[in-house]
């Protein structure tokens, strides 16, 4: 433990310092990139939330390294025209998407590779990255043409790499790897590409392995890049002790810290549910140059979600809405979620409010019932009344006894004996969670409407649902037989008690 806090400490320590952004020198210069890498890393992480299943997360890792001689675009002034005839060409492929021989015949026909080579295929698979199959089937094409005397720029292997990851092809992808090497195109990004494949397709461990293989290469050193990849590694796998080495480990490097550098910092303590860190990283961003991003503001919103801090939840909210609105309906979920938990007095209304951005084809079992729990509990009983039927409609089952417990409650603060009746009967035949309790209360009501046969059948529905009677039980019907006079059924009763072993009430015998 002090070992983590003393890494923690120092990563602190450098931040204070401000001695991250000095501009990196550089042993070498690496070619202009053409294209913007976007990996999706996936890993399993055994220490998030299993509701987040959320699902694997989609982070964006590759950012566009500047150099002097290349612009931003990465295309010179003519290269930049090709681009609206790349879009038609691709939008030719989408048609015959299905088609191989047609796929061929019109990359074959295209006077864009001749003339643009590498810059054209590489703007074509950029466009193409919403498509990985079919980008596969380009790539393969222009693989082919090594054969004719055609030679693939590092930047084509780099995107082959990526594709392959894509489409789960680790084979491939590490084929790929090396035949880059072979033809002397291997560069820092050709690592970044084949470490991102592996993560992607679950395989952490030879991600590690290939970034010790990338120091150990004299002609390439790691990037930005490659420390985001790692960062993300080790934060989902709640590694926090790792990912803060990673951290430090770019500062030794000689490099900047870019904004996704942060992000990843900031996911991985919300992972690892190190709130303190998240926070303090996140004023740390506001009071430094490399400023939050709308991706900061979601981290931490998440973060705030799941720490439970309602008002920070919300200020943060408000910096990010319309994005989490339109695209990020599972965070809308987590504040529901939270607004259900909370004390907060207006919470239904805050509630309803975002329900209305959820589509119902959105529907979620665990929160269909932490809602029932809110009306249940705020006394809204014909709101918690249409959840139930709905749940029951949609064979959501209800299995936590707490929700049980307020159901009940409700419709005694309700009197309404019918309505919970008619549930009992309904919870039995879904399987939901039945317990004592819902009886108890079912006699109760029966009881004070001096409704005393039907109070004596509860105890038979609860012999066939297995539940066996207590002592609380009997003296519920004890009750109702004494303020109703039935004297006769007292002592029967008191027999029933006797025979359970419970202790008789001390006033059963006075006149």
């Amino acid at each position: 433990m002090k070992r983590v806090l003393g890494i923690s400490n120092r990563v602190k320590s450098e931040l204070i310092q401000q001695k991250w952004y000095v501009n990196p020198t550089r042993t070498k210069t690496l070619n202009p990139a053409r294209f913007i890498g976007e990996p999706f890393i996936q890993s399993r992480s055994f220490c998030s939330d299993s509701n987040n299943s959320f699902p694997r997360e989609i982070i964006k890792l590759f950012n566009n390294e500047k150099d002097s001689t290349a612009s931003c675009s990465g295309f010179d002034q003519e290269e930049s025209r090709f681009v609206p005839d790349i879009s038609n060409l691709r939008d030719d492929l989408l048609e015959n998407a299905h088609d191989l021989a047609k796929i061929e015949e019109t990359l074959d026909s295209s006077y864009l590779f001749p003339r643009y080579g590498s810059s054209a295929v590489i703007e074509l698979l950029n466009q193409l990255k919403s498509k990985p199959q079919l980008a596969l089937k380009v790539f393969s094409w222009r693989f082919k043409k090594i054969h004719q005397g055609v030679t693939l720029d590092s930047e084509e292997y780099v995107k082959g790499i990526m594709i392959a990851g894509r489409v789960k092809d680790i084979d491939l992808a590490v084929e790929l790897f090396m035949e880059a090497g072979n033809a002397g195109r291997r560069k820092a990004s050709t690592y970044n590409a084949l470490m991102s494949a592996y993560l992607y397709n679950g395989l952490d461990w030879k991600c590690r392995k290939l970034f010790i293989e990338m120091k150990e290469e004299v002609n390439v050193a790691p990037t930005i890049v490659t420390y985001n990849i790692l960062t993300s590694l080790y934060g989902r796998l709640c590694l926090v002790p790792y990912m803060e080495k990673i951290f430090l480990e770019i500062k030794d490097s000689n490099l900047s810290p870019n904004i996704t550098t942060y992000n990843n910092l900031i996911s991985g303590y919300v992972t690892a549910w190190q709130f303190e860190k998240m926070e303090w990283m996140y004023e740390f961003m506001v009071q430094g140059p490399v400023k939050p991003d709308n991706n900061t503001h979601l981290y931490m919103l998440r973060g705030y979600a799941h720490w439970k801090r309602v008002d920070k939840m919300e200020m943060t909210y408000e910096l990010v809405k319309d994005v989490v609105n339109e695209k990020h309906l599972v965070l809308i979920r987590m504040m529901i979620g939270v607004y259900c938990d909370s004390s907060d007095p207006d919470r239904v209304r805050k509630i309803e409010a975002l329900l209305k951005i959820i589509r119902k084809a959105d529907y979620r079992r665990w929160l269909h019932v932490k809602l029932i729990k809110v009306y249940a509990d705020d006394n809204m009983i014909e709101r918690m009344q249409s959840y139930i039927d709905d749940a029951f409609d949609r064979n959501t089952r209800v299995v936590a006894k707490r929700v049980m417990y307020s159901i009940i409650a409700s419709y005694y603060r309700h009197n309404a004996v019918e309505d919970l009746s008619k549930f009992v009967k309904q919870a039995e035949s879904a399987r939901w969670r039945i317990c004592r309790s819902l009886y108890h209360c079912k006699m109760a009501m029966y009881s004070s409407h001096n409704r005393i046969e039907e109070m004596e059948k509860v105890l038979e529905e609860m012999e066939q649902s297995g539940i066996e009677p207590t002592k609380k039980t009997f003296m519920i019907m004890y009750k109702a037989y004494m303020n109703y006079g039935h004297r006769a059924k007292v002592e029967q009763l008191l027999g029933n008690m006797f025979k359970h072993g419970f202790e008789i009430p001390g006033d059963a015998f006075s006149s």
